[in-house]
């Protein structure tokens, strides 16, 4: 045998594409960054993606419905996570095919109590959201997104707000200090240079002319008369609130070439855009059902009634197995899945903290993750050597470009995914997903090819 026989060499797929991989790679690269300039936050992505399933012919699933070979349904939880099936024509009991990616992303949420005003301006007080550098969050345009709980006689009325998207609408922003005054603000660590209480957006400046003597603050009174009579709110509804600041600019081609995509949200909604497609686009009933679990609360621990450690994934799952007689723990020791989140792609700019014969690269393909964690794999699931040949084994078959990932040199940091909490109830689980360079900033970037081959691996996979 030759050396290109017996040697594994994580070469560029662009040698591998075939002719309508060329076209289709920048076909769906479109439906994906519409995808991502809708889906700023969890709520709009689990919206967008109900559209585009109803689109497909699914339904919504409610507990004692059918499960028969071929039915599409869906199920949304609290609005803020969503699960998609096709009904496959073994049983239950065989098994599904799972997928499971994350709808949240690191962003800047809104206080319960955050307005104020300050020498001649109005700001909101924040909470950073999942793991952000806090400096890469200032002087950039900021939209206004989430929902707001308003009690009205008695009753609760949820109001959708998004500002910021619309090119004729205002933005936000987290002011920065200019240089010529940051001689001390430069010589600190990157973790101090903005602190947590210092992520205030700016929301206004003009004052009310309401004629009120008893109120001293005419730029905050402004403000919740601009949301009062657009939103119906008083300054108590935004402890019933969820609103969060997310970066203003759409997803955008890259590069000469345009072959990569930056965007806000990549992480994760590349993977959840992928294996929702996939699914989606399932022609006719699967040997086994398909699953397609899209969960929040990711980026801080998958805690919570719609993270990923929530029993709603069983409350689906045990009504689809009583609708086939079947036990769920059955089902689950049958099943295979794939954890979909993105990993690192190496970067040339910083190869210190990077293994080069490990670290995805960009334009190699769907990368397949055998354990993530950290220090001493400390936080994984470590997939099987067994679940690793097979999912090669589907891949090749397929003709999907696909390489293998981890993150990054041993002992230089790490990071988690949700393959633990599925391999925990007794799924064999490994983690696929797509290399991200810059991941976790207000502007992150992937490749096309990356992106449509995930797409394809997540076909193959659901097909087997």
């Amino acid at each position: 045998m030759t050396s290109e026989q017996l040697f594994y060499d994580k070469k560029t797929g662009f040698d591998k594409l075939t002719g309508s991989d060329k076209k289709n790679i920048q076909t769906y690269a479109e439906g994906y960054k519409q995808f991502l300039n809708e889906g700023k936050t969890e709520r709009d992505a689990v919206r967008e993606i109900v559209r585009l399933a109803e689109d497909k012919g699914f339904r919504a699933w409610t507990p004692g419905d059918a499960a028969k070979p071929g039915d599409k349904i869906y199920f949304v939880n609290r609005g803020k996570g969503i699960t998609l099936a096709v009904i496959g024509k073994k049983s239950l009991a065989d098994g599904v095919r799972l997928t499971a990616a994350h709808l949240d992303a690191p962003r800047v949420d809104i206080r319960t109590v955050p307005l104020y005003e300050d020498n001649g301006m109005a700001f909101f007080k924040t909470h950073y959201y999942g793991g952000i550098k806090k400096y890469q969050w200032t002087a950039i345009p900021l939209e206004l997104r989430g929902v707001v709980c308003v009690c009205h006689n008695g009753q609760v009325k949820s109001v959708d707000v998004r500002i910021g998207d619309k090119p004729e609408d205002p933005k936000f922003v987290i002011t920065d200090l200019l240089p010529h005054l940051a001689s001390e603000q430069m010589t600190k660590k990157a973790t101090e240079v903005i602190k947590g209480e210092g992520l205030n957006i700016l929301v206004g400046s003009v004052p009310s002319e309401t004629l009120d003597e008893k109120c001293s603050e005419k730029i905050k009174l402004a403000v919740m008369e601009y949301l009062h009579k657009q939103y119906g709110m008083v300054e108590a509804d935004f402890l019933s609130a969820e609103l969060c600041c997310v970066p203003a600019f759409p997803a955008c081609d890259i590069g000469f070439d345009r072959s990569f995509i930056g965007s806000y949200g990549h992480d994760d909604r590349v993977c959840s855009y992928t294996a929702a497609t996939a699914l989606l686009d399932l022609k006719t009933a699967p040997a086994h059902t398909c699953v397609c679990l899209l969960v929040d609360k990711e980026e801080t621990g998958s805690d919570g009634v719609t993270g990923m450690q929530s029993h709603a994934f069983e409350y689906f799952m045990d009504g689809l197995c009583r609708a086939q007689q079947v036990s769920m723990e059955e089902c689950f020791a049958h099943s295979m899945c794939l954890s979909a989140d993105v990993c690192n792609a190496f970067d040339p700019n910083f190869p210190e903290v990077s293994e080069k014969r490990n670290d995805a690269r960009a334009n190699c393909g769907f990368a397949l993750v055998k354990y993530t964690g950290a220090r001493g794999k400390s936080g994984t699931s470590d997939a099987t050597a067994e679940l690793m040949a097979r999912i090669r084994c589907i891949f090749d078959k397929a003709g999907v470009v696909w390489q293998t990932g981890q993150l990054g040199r041993v002992d230089q940091g790490g990071g988690g995914t949700v393959a633990m909490y599925l391999a925990n109830r007794n799924i064999d689980t490994v983690d696929a997903g797509v290399p991200v360079l810059s991941m976790h900033a207000p502007f992150e970037q992937i490749a096309k090819l990356d992106l449509y081959m995930a797409y394809k691996g997540f076909s193959a996979f659901y097909k087997d």
